[in-house]
């Protein structure tokens, strides 16, 4: 489970000198900030073996991240391919001096720049933080007049006039359905034909346990027949298509069914093209190996991904978390199932990254005093897992990270199935975090000014205490009750008693179930915040604080701005939530604001939302925590509050977990605090999140050279545009091609389903 930066100060939306052509909230700033990767000391402390295990394990996440283009929006791929002809003919540099002939100006055709590098950044036109559509800040007729008279146009005039019909207009559409990803009249999803609606979805997810699949590399297409009779098919993520294959696990699943009345068709192939490149650079990387686990673990990825079996990859993670503490590290597949509007398909990730020594040590003091520190937790010994399983934590600095976006620490894998039995392992992205932390006085907003010094100085190693808490101890916390295929419970039916109501265990998952096709929408969120309360929780302890070096007023610092941080992440928060269809876009920043609201009814004076009136004459809003009642007043609330949500996930009280969690995040304008208006104090002075520049590694011979860029957004298209030297034409080919192949599922993309507005 990916953890975002909470509440990072991002450079200011202020629209473009240009003038906004559209809601700042669907444009990216000319002043963004962008930041660059920084692991040139790390990648020098590698090995020549370890450099290719690490070279051809990035090619391969590379590869299958351009899948997320195809699991984002229908015109995504297209917009990729267009801006990758275009950079490829011309440089930024070389474009701009034909843009400013073409008539545009400085400030249009930066707009430009920022907006080609906000799609690579998010592999796709839709941003992985908040799920909002974003749109380039220029007229459209200009952007086409650069488009068209481009070097890439006169090489190829049909092909990029092609793709500019295909993509222009979606390109430019703020339409409302499609402001949003979302499942049907919600919004834009191409994890379901454009005619799915929840039902669907639901009516798929029991049709998938029924059958034990897991969805995480599914996709769902639905078709109505004459009679208006809806057929669906699920297509499975694989290299394979329908040809016949020694693999009995994954043919024998490959067959129409019949359920609750309606047809269903597994098939397979998806992504077919772009898994093949991911499955050959896997197997040279298998040559370069560390040990047998790094290559079991490759052989069974490369399984998964040929046969598209989700228990391949399950098995591979096992190798996975069997190998320990290794010098690269790395994680691949259909990982965090966040954008699925359902909540249970998985984004293609893929990371590789160095470990960074100084900083694993004191996570594994963190791992050495956990059994202990599980103990301080609120909630009865039953309700923890039998077995603390020691899982591997690390802080890595990220040579590549593939995908829509770069978290800031992750907790994997995400199969409560292998959780419970096998382990896990955390990472604490290092570097990625030292590029978050960068902060500037002035674009700190809603703190007092007597705060800001304070949070600058100690943000940085307040959110080092909580990423290792949220993920060793929060995700890595908690156990379920199992009634398994057998009928055998994994607790004690007669004596585990509810703390809550104080009576023996009513609920439980029951074989095939799992917390996300349980808990499905709320799912993702839910578990954030419990992770997040567990690291606002446990920073009180004091031996916490000395494993990471803080002791006295230093140490009583860190809490303060940790918590403090935590406040003022969940008023940000409101940026993410779309009144409209009453429902939030962040999974981290749901949950963010539902421990504001939390302490919020703590009451006491503990925090205090004050709205005001800036300097500049616009609205404004304070949050102020009163440190002296962090102890006496927000624990006691928190303690109470951790108890119900693990007591809730633990029973598979649904009905219970949807209840107390959705009445938190709602949205009202009740006073005092009057959060719809709010709501609109925060758009106005909101913050972009900074893009991040990669480098990437060439081969020469069997040397593994390190490329790195310019923090800008024309060093980020650059860091693209050589991404992929030997292929890159063929891939836009084929994302264009597999694009193709499925746009009659979303052939008026702006059509709601039948019978909806």
């Amino acid at each position: 489970m990916g953890e975002p930066e909470a509440g990072s100060e991002f450079a200011n939306g202020a629209a473009a000198a240009a003038g906004p052509m559209a809601d700042t909230q669907y444009i990216l700033p000319n002043d963004i900030g962008v930041s660059s990767l920084d692991c040139r000391e790390a990648f020098r402390l590698l090995s020549p073996t370890e450099r290719l295990y690490a070279h051809h394990l990035s090619r391969a996440a590379w590869y299958g991240g351009l899948a997320v283009l195809l699991q984002t929006s229908p015109e995504a791929p297209y917009i990729y391919a267009l801006l990758s002809r275009l950079f490829r003919a011309q440089d930024p540099d070389q474009l701009r001096q034909h843009a400013l002939a073409e008539g545009l100006t400085e400030e249009e055709y930066q707009a430009f720049l920022v907006y080609a590098a906000g799609v690579y950044s998010n592999m796709g036109n839709y941003k992985s933080f908040g799920d909002t559509k974003f749109v380039p800040n220029l007229p459209k007729e200009k952007l086409e007049q650069v488009i068209l008279g481009s070097e890439a146009a006169q090489q190829h005039p049909e092909e990029v006039k092609g793709l500019w019909q295909t993509c222009g207009e979606l390109m430019f559409s703020l339409e409302p359905r499609l402001r949003h990803l979302g499942l049907g009249k919600e919004g834009i999803t191409t994890y379901f034909s454009g005619n799915c609606t929840m039902e669907d979805a639901k009516l798929a997810q029991d049709f998938l346990d029924s059958q034990n699949l897991s969805a995480y590399n599914t996709r769902l297409f639905k078709e109505v027949d004459g009679e208006g009779k809806p057929h669906y098919e699920v297509r499975l993520a694989s290299v394979l298509g329908s040809e016949p294959s020694l693999d009995s696990e994954m043919t024998s699943k490959l067959k129409s069914y019949e359920f609750r009345g309606s047809p269903f068709q597994v098939t397979r192939g998806d992504y077919a093209p772009i898994l093949q490149k991911v499955v050959e650079q896997l197997e040279k990387a298998k040559v370069y190996a560390a040990n047998s686990h790094q290559g079991q673990m490759l052989a069974q990825y490369i399984e998964s991904f040929t046969q598209g079996s989700i228990e391949a990859h399950k098995r591979g993670s096992r190798f996975w978390i069997q190998d320990k503490g290794p010098i690269v590290e790395s994680y691949i597949g259909f990982i965090e199932s966040y954008r699925d509007p359902f909540g249970s398909r998985g984004e293609f990730e893929g990371f590789v990254a160095v470990v960074n020594k100084a900083m694993s040590a004191k996570f594994e003091r963190l791992v050495a005093s956990a059994e202990q520190l599980l103990k301080e937790l609120p909630w009865p010994p039953a309700f923890e897992k039998d077995k603390f399983l020691t899982p591997d934590f690390t802080s890595l600095d990220v040579l590549t990270f593939a995908g829509s976006g770069i978290p800031a620490g992750i907790n994997i894998p995400n199969y409560d199935d292998l959780r419970q039995t096998e382990g896990f392992k955390n990472v604490s992205l290092g570097n990625v975090l030292a590029v978050a932390y960068a902060t500037q006085r002035e674009k700190l907003t809603f703190l007092e000014e007597d705060d800001k010094d304070l949070y600058i100085l100690w943000k940085g190693p307040s959110f080092d205490v909580q990423v290792g808490l949220h993920e060793l101890l929060g995700h890595g916390s908690g156990k379920l009750f199992v009634q398994d295929e057998k009928g055998a419970f994994n607790f004690d039916q007669e004596t585990v008693i509810n703390p809550e109501t104080g009576e023996q265990i009513q609920s439980w998952y029951r074989s095939g179930e799992t917390w996300d096709s349980k808990f499905s929408t709320i799912a993702s969120s839910y578990e954030e915040c419990r992770a997040e309360s567990v690291g606002l929780y446990l920073c009180l302890h004091p031996e916490v604080l000395e494993i990471f070096g803080f002791e006295g007023a230093d140490a009583e610092d860190v809490i303060y701005v940790n918590w403090l941080n935590m406040v003022r992440a969940g008023l940000l928060a409101l940026e993410f939530y779309t009144p409209e269809a009453s429902n939030w876009r962040q999974a981290h920043m749901q949950a963010r604001f539902v421990i504001l609201r939390v302490l919020l009814e703590a009451g006491e004076g503990l925090v205090t939302i004050t709205s005001t009136t800036g300097s500049d004459g616009r609205p404004d809003a304070r949050v102020r925590l009163d440190r002296s009642k962090i102890r006496s007043v927000g624990k006691p609330a928190l303690e109470r509050f951790l108890r119900r949500l693990q007591v809730l996930k633990s029973t598979g009280d649904v009905a219970g977990g949807r209840a107390l969690y959705e009445g938190y995040a709602a949205v009202t304008d009740a006073p005092p605090e009057c959060f719809l208006t709010l709501r609109d104090t925060v758009l106005l002075r909101k913050e972009s999140r900074k893009l991040i520049v990669q480098p990437n590694t060439r081969l020469e011979d069997s040397d593994v050279q390190l490329l790195e860029y310019e923090a800008s957004a024309a060093g980020l298209i650059r860091s693209f545009s050589e991404r992929f030297p030997e292929d890159g034409p063929e891939l836009e080919e084929i994302l264009t091609q597999l694009a193709t192949a499925d746009a009659r599922f979303w052939k008026g993309p702006s059509e709601a389903p039948s019978g909806q507005a």
